[in-house]
C-alpha cells in the first residue's frame, strides 16, 4: 500500500498494481489506514521526513499503524555529510529538516520507540537510513546506532563553531569555481552544464555562476528539457548537442551521479571533453 499527495504518482502507481491513497499521511490519516487495512510490519519513508514540518505528527501515524514486532524504516540525507563534505546545495525550500541521529535517537525514545540501526549510504553525496521500532519490545539496538553519534561528536555537530566553519568552507568552493569559470571562459573556452536537479539552483545563486559562462544545461529528464533554470534562465536541453557542437567542458551540477555521468559521456571525453565536478571538492576530469 502506498501513500502519496501527487495525483499522478499516485494513479501510476495503482495502475502498475500497488494501491496507493492519494493524500498526506498524518496520525488521523493513519487510523483510518489501520481501520482499513490492518497495521503493517513495515513501513519505508525514504526521502521524504525532511520535507515535513510536524514530525510528532507523522511517528504518532507510524506507532498507530506497525505491528507491535514490525519495523519503520526512513532514509533521510545525513548532516553528518553535509557538512564534512560541504554538501550544502542540499539545503533548500523543500528540506525542513536537516538530521543527525543524536537528536532522532531521543526524538524516537519521546514517542516511545527505539532507533535500533543508523546505516550510512551513499545517496545524495551522504544518506543515513535508520530503522526503528517499539520500544516496549526490548528491541536489540545495532553498533551502528552509537557509532554514528560517535561520528557526529568528532565532527562538532553540536558546537555553533562547526557550522560557521561551514560556512567559510562553502564560500571558499564558490570563490575557486567563480575563479576557474572567468579563466576558462577567458581562455575562449565553452562551459555547458549538465543536470538540473533541484540543487543546482542554490548551487548557482549562491556560487554566483550562470550565463555568459554557462551556454545552457544539459538534463535527460524530458520533462525538463525545453525548459529555463529557475531565475537564471539557462535553456535545458538534451544531450544531442554533444554531438552536433560539444562544448570544451562540462560543468557537472549533478554532481552525486558525477561517476555515472562521465561513464555515460565517453565519447565526449574520447574527443578532449573535460568535466567540472563542483563538489565535495572542486576538481576537473
Amino acid at each position: 500500500l502506498g501513500i502519496d499527495p501527487a495525483i499522478e504518482i499516485s494513479r501510476t502507481a495503482s495502475e502498475a498494481g500497488v494501491p496507493t491513497i492519494t493524500g498526506f499521511f498524518s496520525a488521523a490519516k493513519a487510523e483510518k489506514i489501520r481501520d482499513r487495512h490492518g497495521q503493517a510490519r513495515a513501513i519505508v519513508a525514504n526521502n521524504v521526513l525532511a520535507h515535513i514540518d510536524d514530525l510528532d505528527d507523522i511517528i504518532q501515524g507510524v506507532r498507530t499503524l506497525l505491528t507491535d514486532d514490525g519495523l519503520f524504516a526512513f532514509e533521510v540525507s545525513w548532516f553528518a555529510d553535509v557538512v564534512e563534505k560541504t554538501l550544502f546545495d542540499t539545503i533548500y525550500h523543500e528540506h525542513l529538516d536537516y538530521h543527525t541521529v543524536a537528536p532522532l535517537r531521543r526524538f524516537f525514545r519521546r514517542h516511545r520507540m527505539e532507533l535500533v540501526a543508523a546505516i550510512p549510504q551513499p545517496t545524495h553525496g551522504g544518506s543515513v537510513r535508520c530503522l526503528a521500532c517499539h520500544r516496549h519490545t526490548n528491541p536489540t539496538i545495532e553498533p551502528s546506532v552509537e557509532q554514528a553519534v560517535a561520528r557526529e561528536r568528532a565532527l562538532g555537530l553540536d558546537r555553533p563553531e562547526t557550522v560557521r566553519a561551514f560556512s567559510e568552507r562553502i564560500d571558499d568552493t564558490g570563490e575557486q569555481l567563480r575563479q576557474l569559470l572567468a579563466k576558462l571562459t577567458s581562455e575562449g573556452k565553452r562551459i555547458i552544464a549538465y543536470g538540473a536537479p533541484a540543487k543546482a539552483t542554490t548551487l548557482m545563486f549562491h556560487f554566483d555562476i550562470g550565463p555568459p559562462a554557462i551556454e545552457a544545461i544539459i538534463d535527460d529528464s524530458p520533462l525538463k528539457q525545453g525548459r529555463y533554470s529557475p531565475g537564471k534562465h539557462l535553456p535545458i536541453i538534451d544531450s544531442a548537442v554533444l554531438e552536433r557542437d560539444p562544448p570544451d567542458y562540462i560543468l557537472i551540477l549533478a554532481w552525486n551521479f558525477a561517476s555515472a555521468i562521465m561513464e555515460k559521456l565517453t565519447r565526449f571525453r574520447a574527443g578532449g571533453g573535460k568535466f567540472i565536478i563542483p563538489l565535495p571538492h572542486l576538481e576537473i576530469r
